[in-house]
Parts: C-alpha cells; structure tokens; sequence
C-alpha cells in the first residue's frame, strides 16, 4: 500500500484564488506546519472556510492578517480583531453562518449532497435572495453545500495511508473538512504505521485523505511575546 507521507516541499498545489477550508476551532486543531507553508508560499485572493478567523498570530487567522484572504466563510470573528477591522475598510467579504449551519454545509459537501435545508433566518434580510422549498408543509431556505479545492487538518496521529485520530476537542470540524476538499492535507503530531492504529477509534479514513505530513509543532514562545506586544 503506497504511504501517503511527504513533505510540503513537495507539493506543488498553492495558487492564487483557491478556496481553501481550514479544520479547528479558535486556533485548536488547525495545522499549523501547513497555514506557514500557505503564508510562505505568496499566494493571495483565497477564499478560506474555516469555523473563525483564529487569532490573529494564530490558526488560520495569520491568513487573514497578512491579507491573502479575500473572503471568508466562518460563524464568527470575534476573536481576530485584524478580520473585523477589514471587513469595516471593505478589504474582507465576509460571509457569516450560524456555527451549526456552517458544519452542516460543510458535512454536506463531503458527503456529495448539493446542500441543506435551514429554518434559522426566515422572516429576515437572510433569506434575500435564497431558494426556498417546503417539506411536509413546512417552509426552509436551501443553503448550497460547501466544498474546497483544498482542506487542511491537524490530527493527533495518522498512519501512513491516512487514517487519522484526533486529540480531544480538537476533534472539531477536522472530521467534515477532511472529506470536503478535492485534496486533503493532514498534518499530525505522529505518524504510524499501517495497522498500528485501533480500526475502532479511527475517526477520518484514510480515502479521504492524500497527503500526511508531520507537524513541526507551534513556537508557542513567539506566539505569547507576538500576544505581549499586540
């Protein structure tokens, strides 16, 4: 069985005006090898779905800080004060969801399924513009699946065909951006061999998933004197 480990060096997928879906939840459970590879590599005008804007020196919030966002899918950004003050200048289309909602979308993307029906937003500015359909006499909006050209994840342990475990909370929404890209990227903590995992605690499989890379951690030193002085 061919191993799906490699290093990011080797890949030449990044472009301008991809759509890419970040796992992880206020920074917990995003891959931070891969969002520095993103960053380092230039690209720019990205679409980034992904639960919030992180922080702004960590997550995927560092995209957004640097500016090579141009739109962003989240349920909030609260906690990126970078993300608030670009969507006030007109320099960040952000396109807001209900937390639920957004996994919903997402989970139907990964899922093959054109989208889902919602309730939550009917009789306000939400349903401007949305398809409607009624089911058993009640009315909903149908809100589009969501999908990515790339979804990036990090994982607590991956085997070298993909199979991936999660490390507590931050499960998240590692598991339903993991199946809603057309390329998945994992990032983990440690790599094992084929076998080595429990078949019954695996959360994502390995079909999903085309790339492992192992994760070279997060310098939480600089992270906490970039706080100090922010």
């Amino acid at each position: 069985m061919r191993s799906k480990t490699c290093d990011l060096s080797e890949l030449d997928i990044l472009k301008d005006n991809m759509t890419i879906m970040c796992g992880g939840f206020g920074g917990v459970g995003s891959p931070p090898s891969v969002i520095e590879w993103i960053l380092d590599s230039g690209i720019k005008n990205i679409t980034l779905i992904c639960n919030d804007a992180g922080f702004p020196w960590i997550g995927p919030g560092k995209l957004v800080t640097e500016k090579r966002v141009s739109t962003l899918i989240a349920s909030h950004i609260g906690s990126n004060p970078e993300a608030g003050k670009q969507m006030h200048r007109g320099e960040l289309n952000v396109q807001f969801y209900p937390q639920g909602t957004l996994a919903e979308k997402i989970r139907a993307g990964g899922m093959g399924l054109g989208g889902i029906l919602v309730d939550v937003g009917l009789g306000t500015s939400v349903e401007e513009g949305k398809e409607k359909a009624v089911v058993l006499g009640k009315e909903y909006m149908i809100e589009p699946a969501l999908t990515a050209d790339l979804s990036i994840v990090a994982c607590k342990q991956a085997d070298l065909y993909g199979n991936l475990l999660y490390d507590q909370s931050a499960r998240n929404t590692n598991p339903l951006v993991a199946q809603a890209g057309d390329l998945t990227i994992a990032e983990a903590a440690e790599i094992v061999q084929i076998g080595e995992l429990d078949p019954e605690q695996i959360v994502t499989q390995g079909v999903f998933v085309d790339h492992v890379i192992k994760s070279k951690g997060v310098d939480w030193k600089w992270v906490w004197e970039l706080k100090r002085e922010g």
